[in-house]
């Protein structure tokens, strides 16, 4: 089964060590397209994909609401 966009983005984004970050932009870049990661992480109600590791360019939280 081919993984989609979204299965890619939260692969990626599990894969992130404690204590260290990502931007939207080096994740996208990773799973192959530069604009839509913001969409996957907004939508992720996974407690075990640490979507708070994902930052913005300038390395503020931007756009994160914990839905636990």
């Amino acid at each position: 089964m081919k993984k989609t966009f979204s299965d890619k983005v939260r692969d990626i984004v599990r894969k992130i060590p404690k204590s260290k970050t990502m931007t939207y932009k080096e994740v996208a870049s990773k799973a192959g397209n530069p604009k839509a990661v913001g969409t996957v992480m907004r939508s992720n109600y996974d407690p075990s994909i640490p979507c708070h590791r994902v930052v913005a360019s300038d390395g503020k939280m931007r756009g994160y609401a914990c839905r636990r």
